[in-house]
């Protein structure tokens, strides 16, 4: 089969421009259109010797989808020559569409674009400053093309009211319910941040509350779930509480040791302490422990899974409690449970800076894969006793 260019090669290549949302950006450009030539792949002198009848057939395919009397579509630029057997010839040296009503209309695409022009007049009108992100974002605007209005509410709403420091459930916006917003929040970050001034929103967050913090919403406050682990150490008799962290920022009783595990049911089984408390299943959630400045002078324990996330954990709560010390995420400890040995799916590698000697070693010889590939320890897999036993050694731990 003939590697020439037909006419789907040349659908193919306009076809990406749509996708590009270039066709779609030159339908509103303020910049004259220039013709589009596009070269084509032509029979070569030795071809035309041995495969005349296909490259006349090609000739005609090419004249055939080339544009005539009212058909919108590409005219041909034909390449003149001598052949020394076969005579004077000429053959399609490349197609042109000069116009982009002929590239719309050769690809079907006219009514999206007339719709995008008239959204695009639509939106920019109230909102110049909108009309960069439009362009760069063509098909986001035929895909919303429905819902612009609530949209644009929306962005009237925030631009009067920046920072409105109310739960999304509490806007009263005609038209506009807070599944709508929640549908749209990644679309509506684009609309807000070229809209809004700089000092209205706040740096790029992550997590389940990014929009509301980042447009000053209120957010769903995190949570902090403890165990005080010592019965005459209690909250008014409850020693098991998940309370708003606002709330622990604040906590009434002040414990003389912390500690803090990543596994749910380790915390609800680690043993008796004196007026201690227990942390547990913030995951990766340890920030919202930052504003405990209560806790900035007391000894905090950490013990987690030995695997590299285990350890990044570690470094990340010593961002905001320095003193913080590990326990059972040690060598011994790691190659004393060969046999209860697992498998990291997703292993960091990023250096840690606040992980003592130890620690590093046991982390860099994870993330080197020294003893086993991808190698996880789960805290739930070490011995229970082990766990009472460690215990004991931090209850004669030097303060």
């Amino acid at each position: 089969m003939t590697s020439w260019t037909r006419n789907p090669d040349i659908r193919k290549r306009l076809e990406r421009k749509w996708t590009t949302g270039e066709i779609l950006a030159l339908c509103v450009s303020d910049q004259p259109f220039e013709p589009l030539r596009i070269p084509v792949k032509h029979p070569t002198a030795r071809e035309l010797t041995h495969q005349f009848d296909k490259a006349r057939t090609w000739v005609e395919h090419m004249k055939e989808h080339a544009g005539k009397q009212n058909k919108k579509s590409y005219s041909i630029e034909w390449r003149e020559f001598t052949h020394q057997t076969l005579g004077k010839n000429k053959l399609p040296k490349a197609v042109i569409f000069q116009t982009l009503d002929h590239i719309l209309s050769y690809l079907g695409k006219t009514k999206q674009a007339e719709q995008y022009k008239t959204l695009f007049k639509e939106i920019t009108a109230p909102y110049p400053e909108l009309a960069g992100l439009l362009i760069q974002k063509p098909h986001e605007v035929l895909k919303h093309g429905i819902v612009w209005e609530k949209l644009l509410a929306i962005v009237s709403y925030m631009k009067k009211n920046p920072y409105p420091g109310i739960y999304l459930r509490q806007l009263e916006i005609p038209g506009v319910d807070t599944k709508f917003i929640e549908t749209h929040k990644s679309w509506l970050v684009n609309l807000l941040t070229c809209v809004l001034p700089r000092d209205a929103v706040k740096d790029p967050a992550r997590g389940a509350a990014a929009f509301e913090n980042r447009f000053g919403f209120r957010s769903k406050p995190a949570r902090i779930r403890f165990r005080t682990l010592d019965p005459d150490f209690t909250l008014m008799g409850l020693s098991d509480l998940e309370i708003p962290e606002n709330d622990f920022r604040h906590l009434p009783i002040t414990p003389d040791t912390v500690f803090i595990v990543e596994n749910d049911i380790n915390g609800l089984a680690f043993p008796p302490f004196s007026k201690a408390l227990v942390i547990f299943g913030l995951g990766y959630g340890l920030s919202t422990l930052s504003q405990a400045r209560w806790m900035a002078g007391k000894p905090v324990w950490y013990w987690g899974d030995i695997d590299t996330h285990g350890f990044a954990m570690l470094d990340q709560v010593r961002h905001y409690f320095p003193q913080t010390r590990s326990f059972l995420m040690d060598e011994a400890t790691l190659l004393s449970h060969k046999p209860l040995w697992g498998h990291e799916s997703s292993p960091a590698n990023r250096e840690l800076p606040l992980l003592t000697t130890d620690e590093a070693r046991v982390y860099d010889a994870l993330r080197q894969n020294l003893h086993a590939p991808n190698l996880r320890l789960e805290q739930e897999r070490i011995n229970f006793s082990q766990v009472c036993k460690a215990v004991d050694r931090i209850r004669n731990y030097p303060s």
